[in-house]
């Protein structure tokens, strides 16, 4: 348990986020499936993405990780390389459901059988919405508990084109998709109802691949084709926009307030949590944008007052992971704030909707859960302290740590769990 007091003074500084988690799991599984090494820097050293490596490195892959460096070195094996996991076959992706679902798709046509298991909350999370198209391109995938959800074992087999029109706008599920794809007779499409982000997609092209993505009538579309071979790249992973956002979030909210935080990725699939929070007043300058593979930029965030807003609608994928930290904005905007079309926050690593509310009522603000959101009447003076459950959700414990420097002094039950995506994140905000 830790215990935040109230910020007596303005938070002001310079600094830096981890590296962004989606692009470092895809780093060491791309990196991993192409010829030759792939150097990452600025690589996430969470408990997520470590989980990645250990999975790779148990599927045959020799991976340098220099502690402390963000700088890893993938000696990939080649799109047929990998070899199964020895005593027990079995690949344990701890907390991560990106792991779980992308690997799903890499391993679905390798010639060998594997088991993939998880932490309690991936026990409980949808793995369905893989397996169905998975199973539809010929693999060999099941619930082992025959609940839709992991364990999952695998049986690799051959693997055919499809064109599949996914329920929910997903990058895991995508990714999941594209990578059986890379492997299948012939090119495979997924069609999304609104653009997810596209993380796989800018980086199989930096290792060689033929990917296509386009607006159609009904959504958006990604596509790939068939491929022999993949090439080693060099990887450089932008700042966690997901990790800058608690920063954007107390920059904004702490009267008098002025941070800088460096090298932040904008990638546009993404950076929704900058649309939404100017939305509701946030005053958000970027400066030395630099336009690469993935784009980024330098955030200085200064204090300004809020007001309530409505966000819902295409802009949801873009911020799904940031709405707890963008609810607690709209707790300390004034008036009222409507998130909708949010109803994916159930099946994250707790049931979002259910844990913002909870915490957010213990503080004292009027929020009204939703199916797919919350309706919150908010005021810069409607918090105060309390004592408050992480849940064992890393991004609910940072969340209300951050609440906690405008309520008071608040107790947060199951702090450690930040380990997942940002182990440095109280002595980061400590500094400022």
């Amino acid at each position: 348990m830790r215990t935040i007091a109230k910020r007596t003074s303005p938070l002001r500084g310079e600094i830096t986020v981890p590296g962004d988690k989606s692009i470092s799991h895809r780093s060491v599984m791309f990196g991993a499936l192409g010829q030759g090494d792939t150097h990452v820097t600025g690589f996430l050293e969470g408990a997520d993405c470590l989980a990645t490596i250990d999975c790779f490195r148990r599927l045959g892959v020799e991976i340098d990780l220099d502690r402390g460096a963000g700088s890893v070195t993938v000696h990939g094996k080649g799109m047929r390389g990998l070899s199964p996991a020895l005593d027990p076959a079995e690949l344990y992706t701890g907390n991560s459901g990106t792991t779980t679902r992308i690997i799903s798709g890499i391993l679905a046509p390798q010639r060998f059988r594997t088991l993939i298991s998880g932490d309690e909350s991936i026990a409980t999370r949808p793995m369905n919405r893989i397996i169905t198209p998975l199973r539809q391109m010929g693999a060999q995938i099941e619930s082992v508990s025959g609940n839709g959800c992991a364990p999952l074992m695998i049986c690799g087999t051959d693997l055919h084109g499809i064109s599949y029109d996914s329920p929910v706008a997903s990058a895991q599920v995508k990714s999941a998709i594209l990578c059986a794809g890379l492997y299948a007779d012939s090119p495979t499409f997924v069609t999304e109802p609104a653009l997810s982000r596209d993380h796989t997609e800018r980086m199989l092209r930096e290792f060689g691949a033929e990917v296509i993505s386009e607006h159609v009538e009904n959504g958006f579309r990604a596509g790939i084709l068939p491929c022999e071979t993949l090439h080693a790249a060099r990887i450089h992973v932008p700042g966690d926009i997901s990790s800058a956002a608690y920063f954007i979030a107390a920059a904004t909210i702490i009267p008098g307030s002025e941070i800088l935080i460096r090298n932040v990725g904008i990638n546009p699939t993404r950076a929704g949590i900058l649309q939404a929070a100017i939305q509701m007043g946030a005053d958000i300058t970027l400066l030395n944008e630099t336009n690469t593979a993935e784009p980024a930029a330098d955030l200085l965030v200064r204090y300004a007052p809020l007001h309530g807003t409505d966000i819902g609608g295409d802009i949801i994928p873009t911020l799904i992971d940031e709405i707890p930290v963008l609810a607690l904005m709209a707790a300390c905007a004034q008036g009222r704030t409507v998130i909708r079309d949010a109803a994916e926050l159930k099946v994250k690593e707790t049931n979002r909707i259910d844990t913002v509310t909870s915490n957010l009522l213990r503080m004292g603000c009027n929020v009204t859960p939703a199916e797919d959101g919350f309706v919150i009447e908010g005021s810069l003076d409607t918090l105060h302290g309390a004592r408050v459950s992480s849940y064992g959700d890393h991004r609910i414990a940072m969340t209300f740590a951050i609440a906690a420097l405008l309520a008071g002094s608040t107790e947060i039950e199951g702090d450690e769990c930040v380990d997942v995506s940002y182990p440095d994140f109280y002595r980061t905000l400590e500094s400022l």
